[in-house]
């Protein structure tokens, strides 16, 4: 018997199991893909939201403004790339200027820090290239920009460093309530592989939440994966906006932004259209939507795509997060609807939810826990004499397997042999960058795909781009010589 068991190892689901893994507790969390951070969490935007445009007393407001601070925090303590850029929300026109004061009022009602409306003037001083139609901004100078895969993994990471259990490839199939003798609920949870048994489930199950929730409780919910493209374009092009700049949000959400990544790329995007769960395929005409909209923003929208890609926003009917126990079902808690900002409000689901749960529990901290945690070491950021260190402990830094990112084979060994290690090409290129670069993997996968197989004790034909049947290889290797 489980004490807890979490549903879904995205960035939710890491961050409750973080928590809660500075607890005496035995905690497990069931994944069906083969990694974490497989679904929303490694298609976003990348955004660390101040908190503007919730609803105030929202629960999206109330997380997300508490995320964003955490955030600050748990960058330097677990080690993954977070920047604070500040973020602009453009009105293109006079009669936008009310909507931009009224995001002002927002703001500070969800108690958000430094907010400021600009004028063109100050605009310009601030991006040089935003578009000649900007007539005024709200400035926040607490949002961010972001490691999505580096944050999710490093939740991850560093629930399973204090003692979380993590199975992947595992698809809840069907829960059942059941009364053990002294009269307790407890979940009885049955999946593609084996079966478990728990006394308290949480279901970060993202777009499919409402299918966990619904399978326990009478007072159900519905979810509409909401599917976004973006478009992300060379590092050459990094350099035109130093902001995140948004446009003025419509219904259907945040608009097309432009945004510097961490890693010194731009990106724009998302759409905003309703879609099949399992839909992330992009389109001809959802990709020129994202480069005509965001050409709004700045003067000249550079055409430097690298690669374009799409994920699915869970949006709830209500329109806010459910995050809590179920009314009618003691021991079941929801991280449900967990769409923007979900991926700055995350850090702080995992804090209320962890209390929660370790308070039901009469948990006690763990007097050994480990706050801290350390990343793959970068060659292509390391100064010189970081360099010249690493290669002197091990040869392999020094052996570039990723031209277009600088990722050596000292780096995806790492990302290999650490906790929660990567078992997939993509799992490598999410924790190193090794086949993000201009090439998308055309120079380095030839050489990954060596490296995780003598790592992982296996053939060349069983090494996977992201698990289950989607192999390189088929057939035989031997025979193809």
């Amino acid at each position: 018997m489980r004490d807890v068991t979490i549903i879904g190892a995205g960035v939710t689901g890491s961050a409750v199991a973080m928590e809660l893994a500075a607890y005496d507790l035995d905690i497990l969390v069931i994944e069906k893909e083969s990694d974490v951070c497989e679904g929303t969490s490694k298609a976003n935007s990348g955004i660390v939201h101040s908190g503007y445009d919730a609803e105030p007393g929202s629960l999206k407001a109330r997380f997300n403004v508490e995320g964003n601070r955490l955030i600050h925090e748990l960058s330097r303590a677990l080690d993954f790339p977070f920047r604070e850029n500040g973020s602009l929300v453009l009105s293109l026109e006079e009669e936008g200027r009310a909507k931009v004061e009224e995001l002002y009022e927002r703001g500070l009602a969800n108690g958000v820090p430094g907010l400021k409306i600009l004028e063109r003037d100050e605009l310009t001083k601030l991006e040089p290239n935003v578009s000649e139609n900007a007539v005024c901004a709200l400035f926040a100078p607490t949002g961010g920009i972001v490691c999505p895969f580096n944050m999710n993994i490093a939740f991850a990471e560093n629930a399973a460093d204090n003692g979380a259990d993590f199975v992947f490839d595992t698809q809840v199939k069907k829960i059942t309530k059941k009364t053990s003798e002294d009269g307790s609920i407890f979940f009885h949870i049955e999946t593609s592989g084996e079966d478990f048994d728990t006394k308290v489930l949480v279901n970060a199950a993202g777009v499919y939440a409402d299918v966990i929730h619904n399978m326990v409780s009478d007072e159900k919910i519905h979810i509409t994966p909401r599917k976004g493209q973006y478009i992300l374009m060379d590092k050459n092009a990094g350099s035109l906006v130093s902001h995140t700049l948004f446009q003025l949000p419509t219904k259907m959400g945040k608009g097309i932004l432009v945004t510097p990544t961490v890693h010194g790329n731009l990106m724009a995007g998302p759409t905003a259209d309703d879609a099949d769960p399992e839909d992330t395929s992009t389109t001809a005409e959802g990709l020129d939507t994202v480069l005509t909209r965001g050409a709004l923003s700045v003067k000249a929208l550079p055409r430097m795509p690298i690669t374009s890609f799409a994920g699915l926003r869970a949006h709830e009917d209500g329109g806010d997060f459910i995050v809590g126990e179920a009314k009618d079902v003691p021991g079941f808690f929801d991280a449900a609807g967990i769409e923007s900002p979900g991926l700055t409000a995350a850090p702080a689901i995992g804090k209320y939810l962890g209390t929660l749960i370790a308070e039901k529990l009469s948990a006690r901290k763990k007097a050994d826990h480990i706050s801290e945690r350390k990343g793959i070491p970068s060659i292509a950021l390391a100064d010189d004499e970081e360099r010249e260190k690493l290669i002197k402990q091990d040869p392999s830094y020094a052996k570039v397997v990723c031209r277009c990112e600088l990722v050596t084979e000292g780096e995806i060994k790492n990302a290999i042999t650490r906790t929660l290690g990567a078992r997939t090409v993509d799992g490598v290129k999410r924790r190193t960058r090794a086949g993000m670069g201009r090439c998308q993997a055309g120079f380095c996968l030839a050489r990954t795909i060596p490296i995780l197989a003598e790592q992982l004790g296996v053939s060349f034909e069983d090494v996977t781009k992201s698990g289950g049947g989607s192999y390189y290889i088929d057939g035989n290797i031997k025979d193809l010589i």
